[in-house]
């Protein structure tokens, strides 16, 4: 079992960058696919991008490619998501979320971080 811990979510201007880690507890965090979700009210959580156990693979939604960075750094256990140019529309909660298959399910997920984008 894994637990996770996100932050760096805030207020940014259009335009502007974050960068979001996720720090797991426990020893097997190489051995877990990684990704990043998101939501806004009264909509799906939308997967943003996931990341291989070994890192060596990503994935990126349309939406978000050649602006979202997907990362990991398995000594130190933890995930991030640099992310650039920002639009009001990547307004949401960000979770991240670990599985033991790169295709899901997902059974462990943080408890979630704003991120708030102004035009």
């Amino acid at each position: 079992q894994v637990q996770l811990v996100e932050s760096g979510g805030g207020l940014v201007q259009a335009g502007g960058s974050l960068r979001l880690s996720c720090v797991a507890s426990g020893r097997t965090f190489r051995s877990y696919a990684m990704g990043w979700f998101r939501q806004t009210p009264g909509k799906e959580r939308e997967l943003v991008t996931r990341i291989t156990a070994s890192g060596g693979s990503t994935y990126y939604v349309d939406s978000v490619k050649g602006r979202f960075t997907i990362s990991r750094d398995n000594a130190k256990n933890t995930v991030y998501l640099q992310m650039s140019s920002l639009k009001p529309e990547d307004t949401a909660v960000y979770y991240c979320a670990a599985a033991l298959s790169w295709a899901g399910p997902y059974p462990y997920w943080g408890q979630g971080t704003q991120v708030t984008v102004s035009s």
